[in-house]
């Protein structure tokens, strides 16, 4: 029982991974160094800490872009 929570929780991990990638894409981030992109990444970390009108503007503009998904 132990091993397939393990592999359960392994494809789990792997698929939020390739969604996560899937947000790269989507925001036209595809060709930026990882070095880059985990800057970018930590920066945005430390505004959403100290901004919560931050995290919902960022929210509201991700949230615009998916609904253009369909267009």
């Amino acid at each position: 029982m132990d091993q397939l929570a393990t592999a359960d929780a392994r494809k789990k991990d792997t698929r939020e991974k390739i969604e996560l990638g899937g947000l790269i894409v989507k925001a036209g981030l595809r060709l930026e160094k990882r070095a880059t992109l985990l800057g970018a990444f930590i920066e945005l970390a430390d505004r959403l800490r100290a901004d919560a009108g931050e995290r919902e503007r960022l929210r509201a503009l991700g949230a615009e872009a998916f609904g253009h998904d369909s267009e």
